[in-house]
């Protein structure tokens, strides 16, 4: 397993003026990386329908190259979006998966049959024009600049070692939440607006 923060280090020397979304956990090393934050979007919260943004904005740019950071966890909760991109096949999508064999967001988890399942050759099979996978840093990083010059759709399987943000969900602290009118009121409060 590679450290995200390495992929994103090697990814960057070979991004040119690619467009880069960065999700999921790991996602988060990319901003200690990027030298082209105008041409990043933070997609953070679409966690399940990312890909299928990304996908919309490659048909919509033809013209510029397209890289997304996706997590295995966010991939599986819309696993029909591989065929999707498959079928339309934009030349200029790469699809990276860091895939860290857990829901890292939600206490770390295990994902079924994390370790026997085959992105990359689902990928393949479904009609990608090219898939790789890497478990370590010095093929991925041997291999990169050339897979930047492929024609997409491109899938790139990496597995990273996970970075687990969270207690699983029934060990959290909750937070307190305001009701709706207490918020009205700080809000009004806020903006010096009297109370009505």
């Amino acid at each position: 397993m590679i450290n995200a923060a390495d992929v994103f280090r090697v990814f960057q020397t070979h991004r040119g003026k690619a467009i880069v979304i960065a999700t999921g956990t790991s996602g988060k090393h990319w901003m200690d990386f990027t030298t082209h934050q105008n041409r990043d979007l933070n997609l953070g919260g679409a966690m399940g329908q990312t890909t299928a943004a990304a996908l919309g904005l490659a048909l919509g740019l033809p013209d510029e190259q397209v890289v997304l950071f996706d997590s295995e966890g966010a991939l599986l909760m819309n696993l029909g979006i591989i065929t999707t991109i498959a079928g339309k096949q934009p030349k200029n999508f790469f699809h990276f998966l860091l895939d860290n064999e857990c829901y890292a967001t939600t206490g770390g988890q295990p994902v079924p049959n994390a370790q026997g399942i085959n992105y990359a050759g689902m990928a393949k099979e479904a009609g990608y024009a090219a898939a790789y996978s890497f478990d370590d840093l010095e093929t991925f990083g041997a291999q990169i600049g050339n897979i930047m010059n492929e024609k997409g759709p491109v899938f790139v399987a990496i597995k990273v070692v996970p970075e687990v943000e969270n207690e699983p969900i029934g060990r959290r602290q909750r937070r307190t939440v305001r009701t709706r009118p207490e918020t009205i009121r700080t809000l009004r409060q806020e903006l010096g607006i009297a109370d009505s």
